[in-house]
């Protein structure tokens, strides 16, 4: 799919299969039921997005053998109904004079542990807990962290899609002059491209120049780029309502040996992360096999950060690409393979790609030049 073609809308029965799938793996895992608040989880599974994330309950309920069914206030009732996956699920709305937890404790066994998403509001758990003291709940991170990580063929075009116009961003990118601008001006530059080439969200342009770059979520800032500086972008947002991430590092002007030499330990490092994508592996496998070869060259304590995240409907998700991660990769996974290198005061390089497992490897979402590029 072309980057800014529009892509085959998802329908009722494929938001009905994601709450199936929900359901029956919670089951599987021995909970009772799914809660979902207001949030990505709400909009993978339902395709709901609120206006509002207010003090007003919202609440997915999702258990085997049973109806979905969506607790939402009476004033936004208007709104759930309209959403793509409403016709797979029940509405049960609510007005003000009424008691949400109350409706909702009636949707729910007395007794059992449910998974509820990250984001909600501690207000409402706390207001369930009460009427159903016999219940407890963990998060959907710690009980179903696969929820969201195996994309269906449509995401992953969506995906793919986003990916080619991050890269198209980077091409474009290369051709302005970086020495004498400020950082901001380029992430201005790169916020601009991505919004030419398709994306509706833009959520972070990282331009770390010099002593910068050792920072790995250094902000552009109003630090002036010179010649000699190393320089990581880092930049991506949402298309079609799924994510982008990308990481090059660039040089004004010619490097030096060392400069060249940190980078290529790099990228053999993420050639080696890629390389070890592959259906059984566990996602440990791809943050050692990136860490080994930075070790090697004697910059493994210059790692800082973990191999890799998830991506889907947000930028970060489960799964992770880290050192006791042992949750087995399946086709349809999406993640970042990232190492980098941070030189405290001087530099840092990073190169990060989209990697999607496939039947029998994995596949590169990125695939622009990974060599040190030269700009101006």
């Amino acid at each position: 799919m072309p980057s800014n073609d529009q892509p085959v809308p998802f329908t009722a029965d494929d938001y009905r299969a994601r709450m199936t799938r929900a359901a029956e793996s919670a089951d599987a895992a021995g909970l009772a039921g799914v809660l979902v608040a207001p949030g990505p989880d709400m909009v993978h599974l339902t395709g709901y997005r609120p206006t509002a994330d207010t003090e007003r309950l919202t609440l997915l309920v999702l258990r085997a053998g049973h109806e979905p069914v969506l607790v939402v206030p009476a004033l936004e009732a208007a709104d759930a109904a309209r959403a793509v996956g409403a016709p797979a699920l029940t509405l049960r709305d609510w007005t003000d004079a009424a008691n949400p937890y109350t409706l909702t404790a009636g949707l729910l066994h007395a007794k059992g542990r449910f998974g509820i998403s990250d984001n909600a509001w501690a207000l409402h758990l706390l207001a369930l807990r009460k009427l159903l003291p016999d219940t407890s709940y963990a998060s959907l991170t710690e009980a179903l962290p696969m929820l969201r990580a195996v994309k269906d063929t449509a995401e992953l075009e969506r995906l793919a899609a986003a990916g080619a116009a991050a890269d198209a961003t980077y091409e474009e990118i290369l051709k302005v002059r970086f020495s004498g601008r400020r950082e901001s001006d380029v992430a201005a530059d790169l916020a601009a491209l991505l919004t030419e080439h398709g994306h509706s969200q833009v959520d972070f342009t990282v331009v770390g120049s010099g002593p910068n770059g050792a920072n790995p979520h250094h902000e552009a800032g109003a630090r002036t780029i010179e010649q000699g500086d190393m320089v990581v972008l880092d930049f991506g947002g949402l298309m079609h309502g799924y994510g982008s991430d990308t990481s090059r590092t660039v040089h004004v002007g010619e490097p030096t040996a060392e400069e060249q030499r940190v980078h290529d330990v790099v990228r053999e490092a993420q050639d080696a992360g890629c390389k070890a994508v592959r259906p059984g592996a566990a996602c440990q496998d791809v943050d050692r096999a990136a860490r080994a070869v930075i070790t090697e060259f004697g910059y493994g304590e210059r790692f800082i950060h973990r191999t890799g995240h998830g991506i889907g409907v947000t930028t970060h998700e489960p799964p992770y690409m880290i050192e006791g991660e042992e949750q087995p990769l399946v086709p349809g996974m999406c993640f970042s393979v990232e190492p980098g290198i941070y030189l405290p005061g001087r530099f840092g390089v990073r190169i990060e790609d989209i990697v999607t497992v496939t039947g029998n490897g994995g596949r590169r979402l990125n695939t622009t030049a990974r060599e040190l590029a030269v700009v101006e």
